[in-house]
């Protein structure tokens, strides 16, 4: 599923020589309509239904209102509905998205959400006048483990399970997370992805298993057949199975420039051979739902395509459950609104996910219906679809399913399988002089961001969205990387320091630097290219300053995708990708530490699943190749390092995003010293919502009850010599008191008329001089306001050519 972030992206070369060999070859790049004759025939099984369902089908759709029928076709977001709001509004499907929890509990128990699932379904289960029940499916993303609740089984995301080339992992960990998404009363989980991504820049690239379509293929297999087992004829879904969903159809991980949200302009050769691969063996395997894409291929939206959705995946594909659309995606055809899309119904969408846009999207589609727009035969085929997903599920008729059993969560034996995943998912890419093992009784320094971090080791999907306020408090019955090599060491007859910034008193024998990426999921991951930025300095510096020290040292990398890490690699004794492994931390311990017998608990078994760049430009060579990884018989042959960033000045234009659908890389930002923009809660009088404009939670609604700062700061350094900070802004409720912006020094400008001016009516564009705000390089302003106040943002940029150059306003 969806929600949230930035990213500046380039003209991908790998697209373009891809979009120019196709014209070479005389193909129509930009129709954007398919031709089914050109796609693999396949078949959803006959025991997907049986006579007996489609006959009880029949006579529901023959009793049905349109009220109810429509419906059906509507999903709702928890955040934006409760239980009570079905007395009224007869919707089929409720979902949680990335940030949403039981009564806004984001750390809700599995008990919690269980009953907070029966609390809507006992409602959706009251017969209307004409006799009519039907209960509603519930949905949430389980992508990684039950990643949602704290205590939950967490697996490394797909990248590193694509790195374990083991298609029988994958079908345990499938039915573990179908075990722990059932046991809290869920019967829906929106997974596997099946996306191959074609370039790294992508944010959404580790949800990926591979660039190579063979690899997506064969876990595609693995994973439905986990999560909802083989579909027997007349028989539900067992207690423990829940609703696989194929996503997200199609070629999202093929866009332009590895954007978000973008355009596959490829040609459909391209688009069967590589990104149409897991999908034929989800169907054939049963999976009971498939999930469209938000990004378009040749200039036509995947939500709006009848060539796709409908000719290909339904009937030349033979796909017999239901379509889902994304996060208000159907609000991105043309002609469409979030409230306002019969085109997508008409173009094979099933269930619209309208989150916070549903009440009207329904009233709508029924108004509509009854005006004839929408053909009855459509809308009954969809319905059709949606019920014998839910039969197939046991939650009608009278073979009903009752899933819930919230001790399965973190169950010991789930939690093992974690950590051997987590294990098997570890690249080894350097290991000269032997350094590893780590051998038993040695003295190590354990160092690094990442050290003791869950939130790195995690990544995004975790708990919230973008996974950025996960702690260790989260998951108990887990470890961190650095725990676990702590705790192995000592095991071992070592000694062990943890220490994040590389402090030790006994010069250790050996030291261990985690570090990587921080988290960030969806568009908030996407990049201009592919040099590893995050604290980069920082942690280079602190591997030189150990080597200087005669100490050798161990990088290991927490990473969403491969990146350029040229200088850490050439600096480092040995370089292990570590992928985001999730909450047993241990597993990288299992692998690197030797126990008092000179062994180690597993050996170096896996291999990359996509190339390994030599540079940071998009389309730069391989350093290493997909199915490269060394081991401790074979030690991997390192070739020569290049150590800087051919593009380190390729984010330097006129115009710079500091925040924009998400905050841009490298810069930060405070409410009184919290995260934000990106942050959502509450920290000192300053409360930040998110909520959609243009895309899923691009923006962000401020709201002041008590004298606050939002700080955003950048490194200076980095960024062109601009002239004026912009903002793009609506204010919704005036302030009332002084509000102020400012430098950390020099004098603050008053914006209070500005904003009370601008209160109530529609976006706005507000420049200031940065000359205004301090003399000489600045890196940081601050909105400042004494009184209750609401402003909303959608961006913050910085622009080297401002329209006004006055100190003394207007502004």
């Amino acid at each position: 599923m969806r929600i949230r972030r930035f990213g500046v992206t380039l003209l991908g070369t790998i697209a373009l020589a891809a979009c120019s060999a196709a014209s070479d070859r005389g193909e129509d790049l930009m129709s954007g309509s398919a031709h089914p004759d050109k796609w693999p025939e396949a078949a959803s099984p006959a025991a997907f239904t049986d006579p007996a369902t489609e006959a009880a089908i029949d006579d529901l759709l023959a009793k049905m209102t349109l009220e109810q029928k429509v419906g059906q076709l509507v999903q709702a977001d928890i955040s934006f509905i409760t239980p009570a709001d079905l007395e009224k509004y007869p919707l089929g499907s409720i979902l949680a998205g990335g940030n949403g929890g039981p009564n806004g509990n984001e750390r809700a128990s599995a008990a919690d959400w269980a009953r907070m699932v029966a609390q809507f379904r006992e409602i959706s289960l009251r017969p209307a006048a004409n006799g009519v029940a039907i209960p509603i499916i519930f949905g949430i993303d389980a992508v990684h483990g039950h990643s949602n609740i704290p205590g939950a089984t967490l697996f490394p995301h797909n990248i590193g399970l694509g790195a374990a080339h083991d298609p029988e992992l994958l079908r345990r960990i499938g039915a573990v997370t179908a075990a722990e998404v059932a046991g809290s009363g869920i019967d829906w989980t929106f997974a596997p992805t099946l996306a191959v991504p074609q370039d790294l820049r992508w944010g959404r690239s580790y949800e990926g298993y591979s660039s190579d379509p063979a690899i997506v293929a064969e876990y595609s297999t693995a994973m439905v057949d986990g999560i909802q087992g083989r579909l027997e004829a007349g028989r539900p879904l067992a207690a423990d199975k829940v609703a696989a969903t194929a996503k997200h159809f199609l070629a999202d991980g093929g866009t332009r420039g590895g954007q978000d949200q973008g355009d596959a302009q490829i040609s459909e050769e391209d688009l069967v051979a590589i990104h149409d691969a897991g999908y034929p063996p989800a169907i054939d395997a049963g999976v009971l739902t498939v999930m469209a894409s938000f990004s378009s291929w040749n200039g036509a939206k995947n939500h709006g395509n009848k060539s796709l959705l409908t000719d290909v995946l339904k009937d030349r594909m033979g796909f017999k459950g239901f379509v889902v659309g994304d996060w208000n995606a159907h609000g991105q055809v043309p002609g469409c609104t979030p409230t306002d899309c019969p085109q997508a119904l008409m173009a094979g969408l099933d269930l619209y996910m309208a989150p916070d846009s549903w009440k009207a999207l329904f009233e709508n589609l029924v108004a509509e219906a009854k005006a004839g727009k929408i053909p009855q035969e459509r809308i009954d085929d969809a319905v059709r679809r949606i019920l014998r997903v839910k039969f197939k599920l046991g939650l009608m008729g009278p073979a009903k399913v009752d899933r819930t059993d919230p001790s399965v969560v973190g169950a010991p034996e789930h939690l093992a399988l974690a950590r051997e995943a987590v294990a098997k998912s570890l690249v080894l890419l350097k290991n000269e002089g032997s350094v590893l093992p780590v051998k038993a009784g040695a003295k190590v320094l354990v160092a690094g961001p990442g050290a003791d971090n869950m939130a790195m080791q995690a990544g995004g999907w975790t708990i919230s969205w973008q996974g950025v306020d996960v702690t260790k408090a989260d998951f108990p019955n887990g470890q961190t990387v650095g725990e676990g090599i702590v705790d192995a060491v000592k095991e071992a007859g070592g000694t062990a320091r943890l220490s994040a910034d590389g402090f030790f008193g006994e010069k250790p024998d050996v030291a261990i630097v985690i570090y990587g990426e921080t988290p960030y999921a969806e568009f908030q991951g996407d990049v201009a290219y592919l040099d590893y930025q995050p604290g980069n300095a920082t942690d280079l510096a602190l591997i030189k300053k150990l080597k200087a020290q005669g100490i050798p040292v161990v990088s290991v990398f927490l990473s969403g995708r491969p990146l350029f890490v040229g200088p850490e690699m050439a600096a480092s004794d040995a370089f292990v990708a570590a992928w985001l492994p999730g909450s047993q931390g241990a597993g990288v311990a299992d692998v690197l530490v030797a126990g008092k017998d000179g062994k180690t608990a597993r050996q170096f078994a896996g291999t990359l699943s996509f190339d390994w760049p030599a540079g940071c430009e998009p389309g730069a060579k391989a350093l290493f190749s997909r199915g490269f990884g060394g081991t401790y018989a074979t030690a991997p042959k390192v070739p020569e390092l290049a150590t800087k960033c051919a593009l380190e000045n390729a984010n330097k234009g006129d115009t710079i995003s500091l925040y924009s659908r998400g905050l841009k890389a490298g810069v930060t930002a405070g409410a009184e010293g919290t995260a934000m923009p990106n942050f959502v809660g509450k920290a000192n009088g300053l409360a930040v919502t998110a909520f959609d404009v243009a895309a899923q939670e691009d923006s962000r609604r401020l709201t002041w009850s008590a004298p606050a700062t939002l700080a955003l700061t950048w490194k200076a350094q980095e960024l062109p010599a601009s002239e004026a900070v912009e903002f793009r802004y609506r204010v919704a409720t005036a302030p009332t008191k002084k509000v102020t912006l400012a430098a950390p020094s020099g004098s603050p400008i008053d914006l209070t008329q500005t904003f009370a001016i601008a209160a109530g009516k529609e976006w706005r564009t507000l420049q200031i001089p940065l000359t205004c705000l301090a003399k000489g390089q600045l890196g940081e302003v601050q909105v400042r306001s004494e009184g209750s106040f609401v402003l909303e943002l959608q961006s913050v940029t910085l622009v080297s050519k401002p329209l006004n150059t006055s100190c003394t306003g207007p502004f």
